[in-house]
Order: C-alpha cells, then structure tokens, then sequence
C-alpha cells in the first residue's frame, strides 16, 4: 500500500477588496482511492475533493466540473474557483507548488489508459456541522470532516473550456 501524499502549501485568497492574503491550504492525495481524488483542505475547516485530472487540465486549459473552475492564469499561477451555498471562494496557486504535487501523486499511481472506463468524479465540499445547511441536490454535499477526508457523492459531471465567468 502506497502512503497518502500531503503537503502544505499556501495560496492567496482572492477578494473583492484591493488586497488579496495568503492563506494555508493542505493538499492531499491517498493512491489508494480508485477515483484518484485530490483534497484541498482550507484554513476553515473546509475539505474540497474532486478527481486529480481536474487539476491536471486546468493547468493547460480552463476547465469546469460542477462547483470547481480551474483555469492557469499566466505563466506561472493557477486560479481555483470553489462554489457553494455560502459563495464563491477564489484561490490562487503558484503553479509549481501544482506540478511538485502532481508529480508525486503520478509517482505513487499505478500507470493506467487514460479514461480507461472511469467517469470524471463529482466535486465534493465537506465541513463542521455547525456551518451545515440544506442543499439543493445539484451542489456538493457538507459533512463532519472526521480525518480530513469524506466520502464522496456521486452527481452529474459538466466540464467546459471557456473562460469561466465571475460574479
């Protein structure tokens, strides 16, 4: 069994104001999932999973799969767009900090035809129960996030390569 790959990095929180903050995230990646998902765990508690070729895509193309829009932004940074009921958060990555994580997450994966019957998974957001609320079923599921990791939901699959809009 492969070891689960973490690694903390930092990101920069961008806002409406003038100003942008780095932020902590966590990045993690557990080879023995079969939808070789990827975590990005915020500061708040917040864990958002989603399948690794997202990630994998977005630093070439902007891509879109339900409530998370990756798209590269120059040459040396990535944006990533998280959805949900309580917003829209919008981070941005170095893109080594990406590609060094990547790169390991490959290195601890078996190698596989691309696609090879797998559907592209659903994104999925999880947190506290005291933030929990209701949603529609077409927005990612909110739950307890015991070990930093959550089951994930199964749910419909949109990807698009066009500039993703704001607002």
């Amino acid at each position: 069994m492969s070891p689960v790959i973490e690694e903390h990095a930092r990101a920069r929180l961008i806002t409406d104001g003038p100003l942008t903050r780095p932020v902590p995230v966590d990045l993690r990646y557990d080879p023995a999932d079969e939808r070789r998902t990827v975590h990005i765990g915020l500061p708040d508690g917040t864990d958002w999973a989603f399948g690794r070729d997202l990630l994998e895509r977005g630093l070439r193309t902007p891509i879109e799969r339900g409530a998370v829009r990756v798209w590269p932004c120059g040459r040396t940074q990535l944006i990533v767009e998280l959805h949900s009921t309580d917003g829209v958060e919008v981070f941005q990555f170095e893109i080594r900090t990406l590609i060094r994580f990547l790169a390991r997450t490959r290195a601890q994966t078996p190698a596989a035809p691309p696609d090879a019957g797998r559907t592209p998974q659903p994104p999925s957001r999880t947190t506290r129960p005291e933030t929990s609320r209701s949603t529609r079923p077409d927005t990612p599921s909110r739950t307890t996030r015991p070990d930093k990791s959550a089951p994930q939901e199964e749910g419909a699959t949109q990807e698009r390569g066009a500039q993703p809009a704001h607002g």
